[in-house]
């Protein structure tokens, strides 16, 4: 929401979270086809009226609840419809509080100098574990921002480029020749992972084919509910016709893997069956862990 690269924090829930640079916005379950299109917009930096037009186009009769947030220095607009409230912190110490729940259209509001805001679903529990995210979409019933206490990291480098006409492998710290990274995966949890091998997620993840001479990264999700799979899902660069692009396989995960592309709707993975990623892609695993792909 806010133009910024800081950390947000979210609980997960059953709502869609669509976060970006200049527009924060909570659709319900039953709006998950809406998703996608809204993710586009948000993605490139669609501002706040863009992407309102956007959420009424068709009107509201059947858009029965919806956040939308829209940031501008400190001074937020936010609009909200149905069963949502929007709490925000000014930097006089005052709490504004907006709720959609009375409305029999939608209730509007601009509040100047906010410092921190926290958007909930009513009726969720107040408490639970907060997992962060940049921008993104994830499955939420809160979403806190900025995050307290939480120290950004520092991006990781990009491997040196050649000045030779013939690029030489780069090795990894522990000496195993790697290529350039294709892309970067941003977990919404605040890591970064390249994607210059492959890269095996879950919450107890493990190389199942070292017979194909590529020793995998191993990332380890958190996974409190077990809806992530051991071994989930893997990453790696492509080949072939695919050379310079992230491809993603589900590795017969117990409850599934969804990817939402730009501009496509959500798509359920077939285990064993390699999809093309483009950047901006958002895949969810459960536990209200996902990841986006990133152009390096």
């Amino acid at each position: 929401m806010t133009p910024t690269t800081a950390l947000r924090g979210y609980r997960p829930g059953t709502w869609f979270g669509i976060l970006g640079s200049g527009a924060l916005v909570l659709l319900p379950p039953e709006e998950k086809r809406r998703v996608p299109a809204v993710w586009a917009l948000v993605d490139e930096g669609a501002g706040f009226d863009e992407v309102l037009d956007a959420l009424i186009a068709d009107g509201l009769r059947d858009l029965l609840g919806f956040a939308l947030l829209g940031n501008q220095e400190g001074d937020v607009r936010v609009v909200i419809r149905g069963a949502v409230t929007a709490v925000l912190d000014t930097d006089a110490g005052e709490q504004v509080r907006v709720e959609g729940a009375a409305a029999s259209t939608w209730v509007e509001r601009e509040v100047r100098h906010v410092v921190g805001l926290r958007l909930e679903v009513d009726g969720t529990p107040a408490a639970g574990e907060m997992l962060t995210v940049r921008d993104g979409v994830v499955r939420a019933d809160a979403v806190l921002e900025p995050l307290p206490a939480v120290r950004e990291e520092p991006a990781p480098e990009e491997p040196p480029v050649p000045t030779e006409p013939t690029e030489e492998p780069t090795p990894d710290p522990v000496g195993r020749p790697v290529g350039r990274p294709v892309a970067r995966l941003v977990l919404s949890h605040g890591e970064t992972v390249d994607v210059d091998r492959p890269v095996v997620l879950g919450h107890a993840p493990e190389d199942g084919s070292p017979e194909d001479g590529e020793e995998p990264r191993l990332v380890t999700l958190p996974s409190p509910s077990r809806e992530i799979s051991g071994t989930h899902l893997e990453v790696r660069p492509g080949a072939g016709t695919d050379t310079g692009t992230a491809v993603v396989t589900d590795l017969g995960s117990t409850n599934g893997s969804v990817v939402v592309q730009p501009g496509m709707l959500p798509e359920d993975l077939q285990a064993g069956v390699p999809v093309r990623l483009l950047p901006g892609a958002v895949i969810e695993l459960g536990d209200g862990i996902s990841l986006e792909v990133v152009a390096t």
